[in-house]
């Protein structure tokens, strides 16, 4: 079984991943108050998703993270589109990325001390269909059967997307972890890492022990890291340890930038930085994370102060 991953360990101790996509759309003037979230734009102004992708590849990242999130069957049926018509958005945002990884990748000048970048296709959780927050909060009262059926579908296409991996991402409980590892196995060849959403430094948005959890996914060959993100970073180096006790996999952090989100007001308050960001990365390396980027409100200045770090510290080592 291909695991993409391998190719940039075997030459450097750490993967960057890319920053938010949502947050980065609507600080570029797009308008994301819609249940669709980011996947609104696969349908109004792709190009803008590209030029994102585009921009992440030339601050550094090694993996660009698909605008599919919140692309789904029931979210796009609501908007009275057909299977195949939501199929085809699927499609497109592999499309996208993979496009505006070919782009920075022609030009010579980028390879320098570069790998040829991944497209990681986003699965997001079933919370993320119903738009309400509860990807933060799990408790779905589906077992785990349900949740394969639900994801089952999108999962088909994105398998053959022609993605690199799959980033089953922002998983709230151990539950719909568990139905995406199960499901990967009707996708042979197909490769993920699974990221949890957290509520603190020990434990899963829905409460579990964050070590339980990856302890429960260990056995499963085509989960190729495991990780955590949407989380606010004060809880990450907590959360590393945590996992780092219980599994062999690589481990990935993506946290939000460490402002806070005001959900009366759909607001956000702070401004960390960028440099912090990349302070703060040290710290999670140090810890054992092989895999970092950005979630929530982090962009290309983050990714870009990640790669120097990185250049700096870890490549000149």
């Amino acid at each position: 079984m291909s695991k993409p991953l391998d190719d940039f360990f075997a030459r450097r101790p750490l993967v960057i991943l890319d920053g938010a996509l949502g947050t980065e759309l609507q600080r570029r003037g797009a308008d994301l108050d819609d249940p669709l979230w980011s996947a609104r734009l696969l349908l109004e102004r792709p190009e803008l998703i590209r030029q994102v992708h585009l921009d992440y590849f030339r601050s550094g990242a090694d993996v660009a993270t698909t605008s599919s999130y919140q692309a789904t069957f029931e979210a796009f049926s609501r908007r009275g589109l057909s299977a195949e018509e939501t199929a085809e958005l699927m499609r497109l945002s592999v499309r996208l990325a993979a496009e505006a990884r070919d782009e920075f990748w022609a030009d010579e000048a980028n390879r320098e001390g570069r790998r040829k970048p991944l497209v990681a296709a986003s699965v997001g959780p079933y919370g993320a269909m119903l738009a309400n927050g509860s990807e933060y909060t799990g408790n779905y009262g589906l077992d785990e059967e349900a949740l394969m059926a639900f994801h089952r579908p999108r999962l088909a296409v994105l398998a053959k997307a022609g993605a690199d991996l799959l980033a089953c991402e922002t998983i709230p409980c151990l539950a719909e972890a568990r139905a995406l590892a199960r499901l990967l196995a009707e996708f042979p060849g197909v490769v993920a890492w699974v990221s949890f959403s957290c509520r603190d430094g020990l434990h899963d948005s829905q409460g579990e022990p964050i070590g339980d959890c990856v302890t429960a996914l260990e056995g499963f060959d085509q989960i190729v890291a495991l990780g955590v993100n949407c989380t606010a970073p004060q809880h990450i180096g907590s959360l590393i340890e945590q996992m780092h006790a219980r599994t062999a996999k690589p481990l990935l952090v993506y946290p939000n930038s460490g402002e806070q989100y005001d959900a009366t007001h759909k607001t956000w308050h702070g401004n960390p930085g960028a440099s912090h960001f990349a302070e703060q990365a040290r710290g999670w390396h140090a810890r054992g994370a092989r895999l970092i980027g950005g979630c929530c409100r982090t962009g290309p200045d983050e990714i870009a102060a990640l790669r120097q770090w990185a250049r700096s510290e870890l490549d000149a080592g």
